[in-house]
């Protein structure tokens, strides 16, 4: 499986790092901090790269902000809670409706099921998940300037496309 991801700046994962002592009682904590645009269910990763390509010509960047910490108490796979850091961004909600509209949506994830965010941690109580989303901080801004086709099965990024400023 291959997803699209915003690249997130050392900002982000050094609040996610800074809110560590808050997600210890989690059953995961993520080590590395992914902001996905796009899931595909595509096992040609040659011909998704360059459809991408094609798709994703002309597509500008766009500004992303995250915000503040929230959590998802019956997420649709997995287990839960899920705690995440929220991502507000209409360029973001505007490529994502692009490629949903080029290659389907994922049921319960994508689409109007959609949330931008970045996942700190899962599984655990749901009073902890309150406690961290109750964390204030300075919100994160950064211009998304590339988007990376990332292999889930390697657990590694296979290309980037660079989206003009």
């Amino acid at each position: 499986m291959y997803s699209l991801n915003v690249p997130v700046p050392g900002r982000v994962a050094r609040l996610a790092s800074d809110l560590f002592p808050y997600l210890a009682s989690f059953d995961r904590v993520r080590d590395r901090h992914t902001l996905v645009c796009k899931r595909f269910e595509s096992d040609d990763f040659a011909r998704l790269r360059e459809r991408l390509r094609q798709t994703l010509r002309g597509a500008p960047a766009f500004e992303a902000r995250v915000t503040g910490i929230d959590f998802f108490e019956h997420p649709p796979r997995g287990s839960a809670p899920v705690v995440y850091l929220v991502v507000e961004s209409p360029g973001l909600e505007d490529l994502h409706w692009r490629l949903v509209e080029e290659y389907g949506a994922v049921d319960a994830l994508e689409g109007d099921d959609y949330v931008p965010h970045v996942t700190l941690a899962r599984g655990g109580d749901v009073s902890d998940a309150r406690a961290v989303a109750s964390q204030q901080f300075d919100p994160v801004e950064w211009t998304v300037s590339r988007v990376d086709l990332y292999d889930g099965n390697f657990r590694e990024t296979a290309a980037s496309i660079s989206l003009p400023a």
